[in-house]
């Protein structure tokens, strides 16, 4: 006999799990599958983000930049170390009960909320059916009155950089390292790798990361960018930009990686590990049967209309596996979306506010437009820019690099967009997307009190230096 739900949930990352939550808190009767296994072969919830993205992968940025400031920057403060000593193993378990905590909370969530929490791999039939197969090979089919497609994405592989799990890593592997490489090459100079790359170069890595665009991180505004560029570089990083890998070759313990770089030169770079950072795409395989009715766009995403629903109907798509950056929050947002629709409300999501973050040290984050997508799109404004080298707050840290750039309508006013690169850039970042939400203008954050001493004052200057009304660094005089 078919089980008959009225909400399947395909996926239990961060877009399906917080689906699977919000339909059965509306009142929905939820199942939610999840195909990914622990290392001990048991069915375990949270997706790519909690078990090998997001969440590992900030705990070793912490845990690497907690060894660096021991190392290297205490002293500043009339604090001496000696000898301090990192154990990656040790780290690496940190990371791994970390995970462990987080995907058991998540089952306690689904269990608290009364989804039925399925392991195992779901494929879409016709009809909103929904074939389970358990990781013991056996099949079930489920049926629904909707089904919520939330599958993810995989980590993108390239011929010239097979991956072998022992020298050549994605972005998986590398996160299981327990020794630190002496000469680390990572393949692509985007989130990932600067991540990746970062962790491994406080610890002590020769770190080569080799970027195939000739522009330095080309989604972000390019002044956060190039002087995010300078920062990183002064950390130690080798970035490469305009160089395409052409081949490697694994001998033994360590790889030749031959790339063409900027100039077209042929050049040969050794590495004791890679890492393959060049991008992710959606989770499709196996997924859709030929009958089931949902389409895939020309890049294999799923086929969404800006609600999220797909050609067929019942049937919706969420998180990575539609269009879209692929962004863990930006899958939960639309997930409760997804949710509330299928309840009868008309949730829609503003796709123009979503915050943008990479973790490294200084973080990098943004929301909204970027000075070069304003000047194509021929949209008048105005920018103020603060360094952090002037916040009493970052300097009293002793983590004063970046700045933040706030730009605004040069007739209205209005927000348009926040780039920052610096301390707490993510949470700094956040406090302008909700002021975006709520169609602030740089005035509106200009007349708004900010405690004293905080980072959070860096945002307040900005905003005043829009219209040329910055306290605490000299204004610059407004374009004719």
């Amino acid at each position: 006999m078919t089980e008959k739900y009225d909400v399947i949930v395909i996926g239990a990352g961060p877009a399906g799990y917080v689906a699977a939550i919000r339909c059965a808190q509306l009142g929905l009767k939820t199942a939610c599958i999840e195909k990914w296994q622990n290392a001990k072969g048991e069915g375990v919830n949270g997706g790519t983000c909690l078990n090998v993205g997001c969440i590992p992968s900030k705990a070793l940025l912490d845990s690497s930049y907690k060894y660096h400031e021991a190392k290297s920057e205490l002293s500043v403060h009339g604090i001496s170390t000696t000898s301090v000593k990192i154990d990656v193993k040790a780290m690496i378990e940190r990371k791994t009960k970390i995970v462990e905590q987080l995907t058991g909370g998540i089952a306690g969530l689904l269990k608290s909320n009364g989804v039925t929490s399925l392991f195992g791999t779901g494929k879409l039939l016709s009809g909103k059916e929904v074939e389970l197969t358990d990781h013991k090979g056996g099949k079930q089919i489920l049926a629904a009155d909707n089904v919520i497609i939330a599958t993810g994405s995989q980590p993108i592989n390239i011929p010239v950089a097979p991956i072998d799990g022992k020298i050549i890593l994605d972005s998986t592997g590398a996160l299981e390292l327990t020794a630190v490489p002496k000469r680390l090459g990572v393949i692509g100079a985007g989130v990932i790798g600067l991540e990746l790359g970062s962790v491994w170069n406080r610890l002590g890595s020769k770190v080569v990361l080799l970027e195939a665009m000739t522009d330095f991180l080309s989604i972000m505004d390019q002044q956060i960018a190039k002087e995010s560029l300078k920062i990183f570089t002064k950390q130690g990083l080798d970035i490469r930009l305009g160089c395409r890998v052409t081949g490697s070759d694994v001998k033994t313990k360590e790889v030749v990686v031959t790339y063409q770089n900027s100039d077209g030169e042929e050049v040969k770079e050794t590495f004791d590990k890679l890492i393959v950072c060049v991008g992710r795409r959606p989770f499709t395989e196996g997924l859709l049967a030929p009958d089931c009715g949902v389409n895939l766009d020309e890049r294999g995403f799923i086929f969404v209309n800006e609600k999220c629903a797909t050609n067929a109907p019942g049937v919706w798509a969420v998180g990575d596996v539609v269009r879209g950056p692929m962004l863990a929050h930006k899958g939960s947002e639309e997930g409760i979306m997804v949710a509330e629709r299928i309840a009868g409300q008309k949730t829609q999501m503003n796709y123009d506010i979503v915050p943008n973050v990479i973790y490294t040290h200084p973080e990098i984050a943004s929301v909204g437009k970027t000075e070069e997508q304003l000047k194509q799109a021929g949209e008048p404004y105005n920018i103020g820019v603060f360094p952090f080298v002037a916040s009493g707050r970052a300097l009293a840290a002793n983590d004063s690099e970046g700045m933040v750039k706030l730009i605004a309508h040069s007739e209205t006013d209005r927000i348009l967009g926040c780039h920052i690169v610096g301390p707490s850039a993510a949470d700094l970042v956040q406090q302008v997307a909700i002021a975006m939400e709520f169609g602030s203008s740089a005035e509106d954050i200009g007349m708004t009190v900010f405690a004293h001493p905080t980072l959070s004052e860096s945002v307040h200057e900005a905003a005043l230096a829009v219209n040329g009304h910055a306290i605490h660094i000299p204004n610059r005089k407004k374009r004719k």
